[in-house]
């Protein structure tokens, strides 16, 4: 795993308790591409959240173990290489087998419009595709992510 990407000055990613959102920025599978993740992972450190970055080819296990071990609020998975409904079920079944279905999971990548309400029916949170604003992703986190206790 790579190191955490620690929070920037202020306040902005603080929520009522005083602690940081915490976000798990993953890459589930083969796809080797991982520059929106990195881009992404960056926009939300700026924003003051805490960010855990776990680099390319994770399997979902992994991906869960970390998000344990971090105690994340949040995952984001980005995917472009088509495995998206399986990959982000397999995370989401993986966090409840865990006891730990409290932990919001939203996706982003190449995800054909048709797979999005099937996402979202599965659990994931919120789906974010290309040209998405890096403004709107930060403001969808601050609006529906606390911290969890």
């Amino acid at each position: 795993m790579k190191p955490t990407m620690g929070p920037s000055k202020g306040k902005d990613g603080m929520k009522d308790s005083g602690r940081r959102i915490r976000i798990l920025v993953a890459k589930p599978g083969l796809d080797g591409h991982d520059r929106g993740a990195r881009v992404i992972a960056r926009a939300f450190r700026d924003a003051g959240f805490e960010v855990v970055y776990t680099g390319l080819h994770q399997t979902p296990e992994q991906i869960v173990a970390a998000a344990l071990q971090e105690d994340v609020d949040l995952i984001g998975l980005s995917v472009l290489s088509g495995a998206h409904l399986y990959l982000f079920k397999k995370v989401l079944e993986l966090l409840k087998a865990k006891g730990a279905d409290d932990v919001m999971v939203v996706g982003g990548g190449i995800i054909p419009e048709d797979d999005i309400p099937k996402l979202k029916k599965l659990g994931i949170k919120e789906i974010f595709l290309p040209g998405t604003s890096l403004d709107r992703i930060v403001g969808w986190v601050k609006d529906n992510v606390k911290p969890r206790s």
